[in-house]
């Protein structure tokens, strides 16, 4: 009962918790938190110092006693404690600028397709242990397709390829189910490690990840480009242990992450051989759609539409398409109560 009335006080939310970042949207206000999901926490006394874009640029320059933590590993969470208190974070976040002093807010989440009943069960605790008094779970690429505007309830079929940070998730959805799907524990961040090691082998430099990232996304692509592109990466000479800086190509990034882009295609191929064929022919009429960061890769719909004779388009905005798609369900009780349904009865 007390829930009750406290969550008339509450903003609703949708969460895309992501291996990379996690955003939470609004009704109201649309799109009000896009951070990274990472927490700062000081060992000694168990305190978070730091969560989002504050603990992320604390990686890889702590203390011994300061830890930053990546609490969601390819997708699900892996450390349950740090989860609950960035989410709560987030939560307390939204709702401080309103008189809301416990928000209990309904909230719909994005999970991914090959999730156990075990991690499943992770996230409904941790969304509610955060604050929510009402948890729906949803699958991130239906989450994806309905924030991208497709048509996921009607008979025909919707092909979706969401690329984030920890997985890639192939599916084909058609009247408001997901019919074939794969998911691949390759994504973004596997791309960022291909980059490093290339850069390790070839160079003989150590960079970091978050480096390797910045690689990616200034001069990354899946296909040659017009012109070619350059960038200064600085690292430690694996021989003498000095500092030292090298000059790496757009041609040698695409050469270190083809193997990932390539295995994403191959996946995409296998899906559709599984496709019922009635669905397929609704898939060459209207093509694949990319979602998740990964989208923003270029030319990386060009390279599947090579590989596959089959148009490819990046959704808008493709990064926010999960959490837009949250957001949308929240105020379409009729279609979300068709997908899914509450994790736990409202108290």
């Amino acid at each position: 009962m007390l829930n009750k009335f406290l969550g008339k006080f509450s903003k609703d939310l949708g969460i895309d918790l992501g291996t990379r970042n996690t955003l939470v949207y609004t009704s109201e206000k649309g799109i009000v938190i896009n951070e990274p999901s990472v927490v700062a926490v000081n060992k000694r006394t168990d305190e978070i110092l730091a969560v989002g874009e504050e603990a992320k640029e604390m990686i890889g320059k702590t203390p011994s006693h300061i830890q930053a933590v990546k609490p969601l590993v390819e997708g699900v969470i892996s450390d349950f404690e740090v989860t609950e208190k960035m989410l709560k974070y987030f939560i307390d976040k939204v709702h401080s600028e309103s008189f809301t002093l416990i928000p209990r807010p309904r909230v719909v989440v994005g999970i991914p397709l090959d999730i156990t009943e075990v991690e499943k069960k992770a996230v409904e605790d941790a969304v509610k242990s955060a604050g929510a008094r009402q948890v729906f779970l949803i699958e991130e690429s239906m989450a994806a397709a309905i924030g991208a505007r497709l048509p996921v309830a009607e008979a025909t079929a919707t092909m979706i390829v969401d690329i984030g940070g920890g997985t890639t998730e192939i599916s084909v959805i058609s009247l408001g189910g997901v019919v074939t799907w794969k998911t691949l524990r390759i994504a973004g961040n596997e791309m960022d490690a291909n980059i490093v090691e290339y850069i390790r082998e070839e160079f003989s430099i150590l960079t970091g990840e978050q480096l390797a990232e910045k690689v990616k996304i200034k001069i990354g692509s899946a296909v040659p480009l017009k012109e070619p592109m350059e960038m200064e990466v600085r690292g430690r000479d694996l021989i003498n242990g000095l500092p030292k800086a090298i000059i790496i190509s757009d041609s040698q990034v695409r050469e270190a992450i083809s193997k990932t882009i390539n295995q994403i295609i191959e996946n995409i191929k296998i899906t559709l051989e599984t496709t019922p064929p009635e669905l397929v022919s609704d898939i060459y009429e209207h093509g694949i759609v990319l979602a998740g960061g990964g989208a923003l890769l270029r030319g990386i719909d060009k390279a599947i539409a090579q590989a596959t004779k089959i148009p490819v388009r990046i959704a808008d905005d493709p990064l926010t398409c999960v959490v837009r798609g949250t957001g949308i369900l929240l105020s379409d009780p009729e279609l979300l109560e068709k997908i899914t349904s509450p994790s736990f009865d409202e108290i």
